[in-house]
């Protein structure tokens, strides 16, 4: 069994929690002492860091939201002079202002030291060739994997996205064994592959890193058996650290989370309550290594679990299992919540179409409509209406199941939802609420 560091990822939870206990309490020191805002949450609840003894004390401390990022924004929650910034990232900020984060130069080791135990878990080594098509740039993405990848020892090819039929070309003549990008654009590359008549036993592709979206275990699947290669799922957030949260290992069981950095919990996104182990609710994590923005109890509004049981790889680390959706992603149509994932999952389940679709919400005389554009194959694209007309029937049936509402399917030509070579598009949203 391969480890990047087996003392961390092996460690027994009584070890574990001393480790976290020291650092949390080191944490709490510094932002409560070099945070405003963090030092008025505090004393808004009546608290000193001294109240803070072992990560039993986690639950009692107020919580971070993104939004505490955008009031303090650019670097208002940062823990240290700029001076000892040695770099900033910021997230795409789809809404408001950027959330910006800094980080000084031991902040840049850790992440290093996490994406090599994301990369060693997922087969890769001092003699692989690693390919970082994620995007470079203010996104955490790129450059989070292009530093990890070189703390491993492997052989970085900085392609960035975009421009695809040179990925590819890259790809073979320079040997790519594992990949780093979206899922999206995974699917992609295997439709160009396909489409420039590229044959796979032209590429070394052994595996891929996907991650910066949400995708099914259908979609997974789906990568698998068109780039013939193991598909490991990557979790992570900018604020934070960026990629390197959490991974998954060989098993494919669940993603790892490097505890000696960040601490999970899991909580009900309505009242903010600790919920039981295995319980599925939203994920909020505490960093205690980070120097440059150090975060408590940031609340992702990502739905997961988590599962504290070893893993039959050996390492002991809480595995945090595939996100179901996000708290502020949810759609309500109609007064029922939908993520676009299940959408994803029965159109992959069913499997007479191409994996490209989109969501798009309207309202039409004070009520709710959800139109579900599905692009289909070539090869169905020239069958017959009757055939057409069952897969549209199928598919609509098997959405209501799911989401407990009708959709109109609308089945569209191959190539006419639009491609992406970062995070996918999914959904249009049309209602004026």
């Amino acid at each position: 069994m391969s480890y990047w560091n087996r003392a961390y990822e092996c460690m027994s939870r009584e070890e574990m929690r001393k480790v976290q206990s020291e650092r949390l309490i080191k944490t709490v020191n510094r932002v409560y002492e070099n945070v405003p805002t963090y030092r008025k949450k505090m004393q808004e609840k009546g608290m000193l860091p001294g109240d803070i003894k072992s990560v039993d004390d986690l639950k009692k401390l107020p919580f971070t939201y993104k939004q505490d990022l955008r009031d303090t924004y650019p670097y208002g929650l940062f823990a240290v002079p700029m001076s000892e910034i040695v770099r900033v990232h910021a997230s795409s900020g789809t809404t408001g202002k950027k959330t910006v984060v800094g980080y000084t130069q031991n902040d840049l080791d850790v992440w290093s030291e996490v994406i090599a135990r994301t990369f060693t878990a997922a087969g890769a080594g001092k003699d692989s060739f690693l390919q970082i098509s994620y995007g470079y740039g203010l996104f955490t993405g790129g450059l989070g994997a292009h530093y990890g990848g070189e703390k491993l020892g492997a052989t970085v090819i900085p392609t960035s996205s975009g421009n695809t039929k040179l990925q590819l070309s890259l790809m073979k003549d320079f040997g790519t064994t594992h990949l780093a990008c979206t899922p999206s654009y995974a699917l992609y590359l295997a439709e160009e592959m396909e489409e420039l008549g590229i044959e796979r036993s032209d590429l070394k592709l052994k595996a891929g890193i996907f991650g910066a979206e949400p995708w099914s275990e259908s979609m997974r699947q789906e990568i698998q058996d068109r780039l013939k290669i193991k598909a490991f799922d990557i979790y992570g957030l900018s604020e934070v650290i960026g990629p390197g949260v959490a991974c998954e290992c060989e098993c494919q069981s669940g993603m790892h989370i490097p505890e000696d950095h960040f601490i999970p919990e899991i909580i009900d996104p309505e009242t903010g309550e600790v919920l039981p182990e295995g319980s599925e609710g939203e994920i909020v994590f505490t960093t205690i290594t980070k120097e440059g923005l150090p975060l408590i109890r940031y609340r992702t509004r990502d739905l997961s679990s988590l599962n504290y049981a070893t893993c039959e790889c050996g390492r002991t680390e809480v595995r945090m299992n595939k996100v179901a959706g996000r708290t502020d992603d949810m759609l309500i149509i109609r007064g029922v919540n939908v993520f676009p994932s299940q959408v994803e999952s029965v159109l992959l389940s069913i499997g007479e179409t191409a994996p490209h679709y989109m969501l798009v919400i309207d309202r039409k005389d004070n009520l709710d409509t959800l139109e579900i554009q599905v692009e289909i194959t070539p090869s169905l694209f020239s069958d017959e209406v009757k055939k057409l007309e069952d897969v549209e029937k199928k598919i609509s049936k098997e959405i209501n199941s799911t989401l407990g509402i009708g959709a109109k399917i609308k089945l569209v030509e191959p190539k006419t939802i639009q491609r992406s070579e970062g995070k996918a598009k999914r959904v249009i949203d049309k209602r004026v609420i």
